[in-house]
């Protein structure tokens, strides 16, 4: 009842706000959303979603896609050192102690997330990223099991602009330093473009020095009138050390300590803790026209992973291949004042990996502990139905038919014969309806099954048993929202209410020796409120001195709970769902100034947050404060030199920014960075 009531009032609250109808051509663009694989207005999509657009990124540092990331209403992206990202979508962090799981991640038309349900987004440099749409809640009729949204990175690639060359060098705090480089040719037919960066920093904590190497390579060519052949290479080098969780004594002595010794098990630096990723990620797409009406895309993508993670008790060696496809037609129809949109198709995803153990003396693999080899296969078929009826009323009809399945074979400490298990395989659909009540105002409603296989990482996680007994976990939301844009475009709000009901919740346990291993532990009711709004307190005017001022706020409301979890004799039934803060608030201020300058402003509060399933203990609340300056120094004719800097945690607050949930001798708190800045500089010909 809380929950619809705050609803209610925020519904309220917007309704009564009056905007002026004036001239705001500059920078009043249309959103557009994905839908049915194809981008139209946001007013009346019945998708909930989040954009960042490249404005947007541009304001933020692009050593870390964090603070963009969380400056959308239900995203939680969290970096427990430099360069060790965690993200979840209307979910909690349980299922991620370090990277990226049970979200699912596209990049261009190429998933990055694996057949096991892994994804390496840290290996992407933000230079390489234009634009990032985040689609919330279950998306299973279009992009196959997922329990929380998807992901849509699109590159930076430019395949229509003529020759380009841009670099820019940074450095701040810490140690920090990156440049990178980018060179597009494009011709009538045919262009590539590349994209190298390079960054490094040494890190706020003791054992937390992070550096990357990467390069994108995307050519394109255009076979006829109709038919485009693309391809995107991605080579990424990745090294960060990770210092390990502190108690909170620890943590308040001298927070930027590494883990120290502890019992049986020494410190963070001693065993020089460290993940190191060396990754090739290539695909190959081609989108034909076969007729006005009807369309084919078809992608195929591999990727080859060398992976070594130096822990405290064990040091991990991870050989992953993955292989895939993705295909579909779409075709677009008229009946009258009737609009029909149809997309078919499937992806199939395979990911071997090769996982060997050794005993880690201080950086050095030593006595083998276990060798397992691995195969996940991944694949659903899709359709998906999208009808305008008239101007008002749209909707959409989507299902996916899901399998997946792992084999596994033991080669240590005893040889066994190849296994496997199968998934019963799962229907997921989805409808949504959209309907214009008044122009600028849309109402939308949606219901979706969510469906979240265990990852491999969780299947055999570090205490090196393959548990087989790890079921999936599903749910269904249901969702109601409402969308407003002034006649002008001035003001924007999306406001949306869901209830998801989760059943079998994977959750992380530790062992003793600090190994992890994973449970279902019941189910989760996972309520909340998201609002997201923009718009122009000064309207966007080259002649004046102030030339704009715009406003961004990004309000998340998480009402989530444990229900039916008993974990031993305890029972957790009702307990907040660990890692997420009940309430996120992120205001932002972005102002022009005259000489080509701008200014960027943004507050995060995030209340508190509890680190344990018996929510006996709690994370504080935080308020961050970042800003940023870029101004244009010099420009003849199609030379551009831009200058910038920023500042990050301007109230130099003590927080951790990636907890360790459920961490054995409550060893939560990985510490962010105090007071920090950066500054740097651009070119672009």
């Amino acid at each position: 009842m809380k929950l619809f009531i705050l609803f209610l009032l925020a519904c309220t609250g917007v309704a009564t706000m009056v905007s002026a109808q004036q001239d705001t051509a500059v920078r009043l663009e249309d959103v557009r959303i994905r839908s049915g694989l194809n981008k139209q207005p946001a007013l009346k999509s019945a998708t909930t979603a989040g954009i960042l657009n490249p404005a947007q990124l541009r304001n933020y540092p692009a050593a870390s896609a964090v603070s963009a990331m969380n400056s959308i209403s239900g995203v939680r992206m969290e970096e427990r050192s430099p360069g060790s990202y965690r993200l979840s979508l209307r979910g909690s962090l349980l299922r991620s102690p370090f990277g990226i799981r049970n979200t699912k991640i596209y990049l261009d038309e190429f998933p990055l997330t694996d057949a096991g349900g892994n994804s390496y987004l840290n290996l992407i440099d933000m230079s390489a990223v234009d634009r990032i749409e985040i689609l919330k809640g279950p998306q299973s009729d279009l992009y196959g099991a997922n329990s929380g949204g998807v992901i849509v990175i699109d590159p930076a690639l430019q395949a229509e602009s003529p020759t380009v060359f841009s670099a820019s060098v940074a450095a701040g705090s810490y140690g920090l330093f990156r440049e990178n480089v980018h060179v597009n040719v494009a011709g009538a037919k045919s262009g590539v473009q590349v994209r190298q960066a390079w960054q490094r920093s040494e890190g706020y904590r003791d054992n937390s020095a992070m550096d990357r190497k990467f390069v994108q390579l995307a050519p394109w060519v255009n076979i006829g009138a109709n038919d485009r052949l693309k391809a995107l290479v991605v080579f990424s080098d990745l090294g960060y050390q990770t210092p390990g969780g502190l108690t909170a004594a620890q943590y308040l002595a001298n927070p930027a300590a590494a883990r120290p010794a502890a019992g049986p098990n020494p410190g963070a630096e001693a065993q020089r803790a460290a993940i190191y990723n060396r990754t090739f990620f290539g695909g190959l797409s081609n989108e034909a026209s076969l007729s006005k009406k009807l369309r084919h895309v078809a992608a195929v993508f591999a990727s080859a992973s060398d992976f070594r993670n130096p822990f405290i008790t064990n040091y991990e060696q991870r050989k992953e291949q993955t292989f895939g496809f993705r295909t579909y037609l779409a075709y677009a129809e008229e009946l009258g004042s009737t609009k029909l949109n149809l997309h078919a198709g499937a992806e199939h995803l395979v990911t071997g990996s090769r996982v060997i153990n050794y005993q880690n003396e201080q950086g050095t693999a030593t006595s083998l502990m276990a060798d397992d080899a691995l195969r996940a296969s991944q694949s659903f078929v899709f359709a998906h139905l999208r009808a305008e009826f008239g101007e008002r009323l749209q909707a959409e009809l989507g299902v996916s038919l899901n399998r997946y399945g792992y084999d596994y074979k033991t080669y240590f400490p005893a040889l066994s014969n190849e296994n496997n298990r199968r998934f019963d395989p799962k229907f997921m659909p989805r409808l949504a309806l959209s309907y214009l009540v008044m122009p600028g105002l849309a109402l939308r409603a949606s219901a979706a099954r969510g469906y979240s296989t265990p990852t491999i990482a969780e299947v055999r996680a570090s205490d090196n048993q393959i548990n087989t007994a790890l079921d999936a976990e599903s749910g269904d939301n249901y969702e109601v929202g409402f969308r407003y844009q002034s006649p002008s475009k001035r003001w924007r709000f999306d406001i949306a209410a869901f209830d998801y009901r989760l059943n079998r919740a994977i959750v992380r346990r530790l062992t003793e020796n600090d190994q992890e291993y994973f449970i279902n532990a019941g189910g989760t009711r996972q309520q909340g409120i998201e609002f997201q709004g923009n718009g122009w307190l000064v309207n966007p005017n080259a002649h004046q001195v102030i030339r704009g001022l715009e406003w961004r706020t990004a309000v998340t409301y998480s009402d989530f709970a444990f229900s039916s979890y008993q974990s031993g004799s305890a029972d957790y039934s009702g307990n907040r769902l660990t890692g997420v803060p009940e309430w996120v608030v992120v205001n932002s201020l972005h102002l022009l100034l005259p000489l080509r300058t701008d200014f960027f402003v943004q507050h995060n509060y995030t209340a508190a947050i509890p680190l344990d399933d018996a929510n006996t203990d709690f994370a504080a609340r935080y308020h961050l404060v970042e800003a940023r300056i870029n101004c244009t120094v010099l420009r003849i004719r199609q030379m551009n030199l831009n200058v910038f800097a920023g500042a990050d945690n301007l109230l130099n607050q003590k927080y951790s920014l990636g907890n360790d949930l459920n961490a054995f001798g409550k060893r939560y708190y990985n510490a962010a960075a105090l007071r920090n800045y950066y500054a740097g500089l651009t070119y672009q010909f």
